[in-house]
Formats: structure tokens, C-alpha cells, sequence
């Protein structure tokens, strides 16, 4: 095996296949994961709060060449003019059909172990996972460390109804989907948030994705990374009439109301058991709760000409400020394979 990837998500499916693309054989691959199908975790959160459209545009798809976008699939005139002005928002149902042809053509499933890695060693040829390998080329792909729970509450991304009487923790994304749902169910909904909400298209403002914003952003001293990696983290969600939502504001959740946390995800590397154990096993730097990396997303003190060790998702919000995306797992994914193409 020359290349492992080690989870099975959204991220995993996007640099597998990159990888295919660029002509790495299934035998050549390995895939450490959970769950046989990439998109279950996501499916079942998008499912939970009855996400209909994705956030992010027609490129936002799992396949190795960025052409055909999804806005093509879509096969409707209405769908290209949108993706013209930056306004397409792909049916979650479209991503995941694409997402299941990627997986079925890629030939995911020849390559996909089901073990959870829990150790990840550098070794002379390049990392053993649980004394497993020496495998040269390791993608780290583990996906959100987990729910950020609230006592008493459900948490929006898990299976849930609606009682007359909803009050929200939360201002992203997901809070603003189940404010729009508890209505829709004739609920009487109140917020409880601890800021205003932000209102982007995109999880970070669109310039982040572009070289020369992410250029600027890889010069930035790590203070001022840290400091603007944690304003982007603020929760938010898309401008537009759809999307206003006229619900109280309260501190504190009134007698009788069901609780429902949109409260995202436990956040830093600590969160993390594997990434937590590979920091304190090989002495890796840090800044505040970020793993430090290349800007080609990879750990530079595990990674030489010889040996890739990349870290893809959210963990690599230091190389890609909007890791947490597909366009941030494609970002990972491209540079892991030209590295490790360029040993072959």
C-alpha cells in the first residue's frame, strides 16, 4: 500500500478520488473508516434538520476534475443562470446521487477497510497507523471531533420533532434552518444566542478561496491567523428573504419549551483522540486550538520528499481558512496527490 487514508467521509471520498484520477490504483490505497458509505454521517445531519439545498455552489461536488459542475447535472437553464451570478444552490438529493456515482466509479469500496485508527506513528518510510504499514503517504481526513451537546437539549443534527413550543440555541446555519422548520410546523420559536447572527453565502467570505487571499492568509504571524481563523468560526448564514426569519429574542428558554442545541461541533485538535495523540507523540506545533500546517495542508515536521503526512476537514483550517467545505477538501485532496504522484 502507498497511500492511507484514515476516515470515510465527504473528505475521504474527495482525495480517493483525486487520487483515482490521477491514476493511483485501488491496490495502492488503503481507506481506514467507520462507515462503508462516505456520505452517511452527513446525510443523517443534513436528514436531521431537513436540509433541502447545500451552501455551496455548482463546483461544490466530490469528483476529481472541477468540470461538470453540478449546476450541469441539474440539467435545468434556470440552474446555469444562477451559477452565472454566484446564486446556484444544489438539491441536496443531486449531491448525493453525484456523491454515489463518484463512490461507485472511483471504486471506493475495493480500497475501504472498516477499522477506526487510533494511533498514527512516523516511522522510518513513513507512518505506521495502530503498527500497521509503513504506509509513505497518510491523508488525515477524521471529520468534526463531535456534537457541541447542551444539557437537556436535542441536538439539531440528531433525529427530532417539533413540540408547539421551540426555543433555538444557536445563530449558523443550522439554527436558522430549524427556526424555519419549527415555523413551518406552527411553532411558536424563540433564539437564544450569544451575538447577532452574521449574514454570508458562504460558511467564509468568498475571497478566502481564492490564491491571492490564501497567499496573504499564509503570511499572516500565527497570532493574527489564530485571531482571524476564530473570527471566520462565527456562526452564519446566506443574506436574502428566504432565509429572514422573525422569532424572540430571549436569554433564557422559557418554562415548557423544547430545547433544540444548533450548536455545531466540538472545535480544536484537542477534540480530537488521534489528532491529540499524533501532537503529543511527535512534539507537533500549535497555535490556540489549530494544528499547525504547510499551505499545502500537510504537518511540515512529519513531511519530507520521501514521506506525506496531510490533514484534510476541518482540522486544516491553517492551511485553508473554509477546511471544513468540499472546496477545502478538494484543496487538501489535489495537493496530497500531486505529492504523492511525485514519487511514483
Amino acid at each position: 500500500m502507498r497511500c492511507a487514508i484514515v476516515g470515510s467521509g465527504l473528505a475521504a471520498l474527495a482525495a480517493y478520488a483525486t487520487l483515482r484520477h490521477a491514476g493511483v490504483p485501488p491496490d495502492e490505497i488503503a481507506v481506514f473508516g467507520t462507515h462503508a458509505d462516505p456520505t452517511e454521517v452527513w446525510r443523517r445531519r443534513a436528514g436531521s434538520i431537513r436540509q433541502e439545498r447545500m451552501r455551496s455552489e455548482s463546483d461544490g461536488h466530490l469528483a476529481a476534475p472541477s468540470f461538470p459542475g453540478l449546476a450541469l447535472r441539474d440539467g435545468s437553464l434556470r440552474a446555469l443562470g444562477q451559477t452565472l451570478t454566484n446564486r446556484y444552490r444544489p438539491p441536496v438529493a443531486l449531491f448525493l446521487a453525484h456523491a454515489a456515482e463518484v463512490r461507485a466509479r472511483s471504486g471506493w469500496d475495493e480500497s475501504f477497510v472498516e477499522r477506526r485508527v487510533r494511533h498514527v506513528r512516523a516511522v522510518a518510510g513513513g507512518f505506521e497507523l495502530d503498527g500497521d504499514g509503513p504506509f509513505p503517504h497518510v491523508l488525515l481526513a477524521t471529520g468534526h471531533p463531535g456534537l457541541a451537546r447542551v444539557d437537556g437539549a436535542v441536538h439539531a443534527y440528531e433525529p427530532h420533532e417539533y413540540a408547539p413550543q421551540v426555543a433555538v440555541i444557536g445563530a449558523g446555519m443550522a439554527a436558522a434552518t430549524e427556526w424555519r422548520n419549527a415555523r413551518a410546523a406552527g411553532a411558536e420559536v424563540v433564539s437564544i444566542r450569544r451575538r447577532p447572527p452574521l449574514r454570508r453565502p458562504l460558511n467564509v467570505p468568498r475571497a478566502y478561496f481564492s490564491k491571492r487571499r490564501l497567499d496573504a492568509f499564509h503570511r499572516l504571524p500565527p497570532r493574527r491567523r489564530t485571531a482571524l481563523l476564530r473570527e471566520l468560526a462565527q456562526p452564519s448564514y446566506p443574506p436574502g428573504r428566504e432565509w429572514d426569519a422573525d422569532v424572540r429574542l430571549v436569554d433564557e428558554p422559557p418554562p415548557g419549551f423544547q430545547l433544540i442545541a444548533a450548536t455545531g461541533f466540538r472545535k480544536g485538535f484537542r477534540e480530537d483522540m488521534l489528532l491529540a495523540d499524533l501532537v503529543d507523540a511527535h512534539g507537533l506545533e500549535t497555535h490556540d486550538r489549530f494544528l499547525s500546517l504547510a499551505p499545502d495542508s500537510t504537518v511540515p515536521a512529519l513531511t519530507d520528499d520521501r514521506r506525506t503526512l496531510s490533514v484534510a476537514g476541518v482540522a486544516g483550517q491553517w492551511a485553508f481558512p473554509a477546511a471544513d467545505t468540499i472546496a477545502g477538501a478538494k484543496y487538501a485532496a489535489r495537493a496530497f496527490t500531486r505529492r504523492a504522484c511525485r514519487t511514483r
